[in-house]
């Protein structure tokens, strides 16, 4: 037998490291599961547990206001958000304890618990609903999610379309989702009515890292409706997996400043 000459084996080698290359691109570039770049978009602001302050500006045609607040979450059930500022708010609070919402209303000293029929009712004043501030629906569970179009580009977006599952107890008729490729964020987000009419816009500004996880740290909604008001929320400080006892979330905590 002849030996294999010195020439075949380099070209063996190369055919080899070709094709593992090729593999390793072609991996690199494979479409990512819908539902994982969803989960990552639940869970954007969470974390195992999160704690953090934000501030919020709402304007309307006939007002305008800021409120800094305190939000504190631990998995996906519960939330606690307190308000700091101004002072005639300071100590409003809003609590979610698995599918229960209660709010805590200081100057009457007053907990009030919420129907699940008031959980698209506009939570201090703003374009956000009970819903959106404690993150109720998730579209890994309450949606059935699929591509609308793919990315071609690092500066193009995965476009998502979401239609809530028939039980789900989501008051959207169907929602859009804009994912940056490059970091795999989202960027816009549409929500429309069961008549399929555009009911408001969430776009998701500002990127940058945040307790250690890269994040968008603006939020801004605006009504379809009434394109020159919005809600802004700036996150100014995150934390992320914090020690969080379970008595942070219970009623009590609710009165605590």
């Amino acid at each position: 037998m002849k030996n294999r000459s010195p020439l075949s084996s380099k070209r063996i080698l190369s055919i080899a490291i070709t094709s593992t290359l090729l593999l390793s691109a072609s991996a690199s570039h494979a479409t990512p599961d819908v539902m994982a770049l969803l989960l990552k978009t639940d869970d954007m602001m969470r974390g195992s547990s999160s704690e953090g302050v934000m501030s919020m500006e709402v304007t309307t045609k006939r007002w305008h206001r800021t409120m800094k607040m305190r939000v504190r979450s631990k998995g996906a059930d519960k939330t606690l958000v307190q308000i700091l500022s101004p002072a005639k708010e300071k100590g409003t609070a809003t609590l979610k304890v698995d599918k229960n919402i209660w709010n805590y209303l200081p100057k009457v000293d007053r907990t009030i618990k919420i129907p699940s029929s008031m959980m698209s009712g506009n939570w201090m004043g703003s374009h956000l609903t009970n819903d959106d501030l404690v993150q109720e629906s998730r579209y890994t569970e309450d949606f059935k999610c699929d591509y609308n179009s793919l990315p071609t580009t690092a500066d193009d977006f995965y476009k998502i379309n979401c239609i809530p599952h028939e039980d789900a107890a989501v008051v959207w008729g169907k929602v859009e989702i804009d994912i940056l490729s490059s970091d795999e964020l989202p960027r816009a987000v549409r929500f429309y009515d069961e008549k399929d009419k555009l009911v408001r816009t969430q776009n998701f500004e500002d990127v940058r890292e945040m307790g250690g996880q890269l994040l968008p740290t603006i939020v801004r909604v605006t009504p379809a409706d009434k394109p020159n008001e919005s809600t802004v929320m700036v996150y100014e400080q995150m934390t992320f997996d914090v020690d969080l006892p379970d008595k942070t979330f219970s009623l009590q905590s609710l009165r605590r400043r």
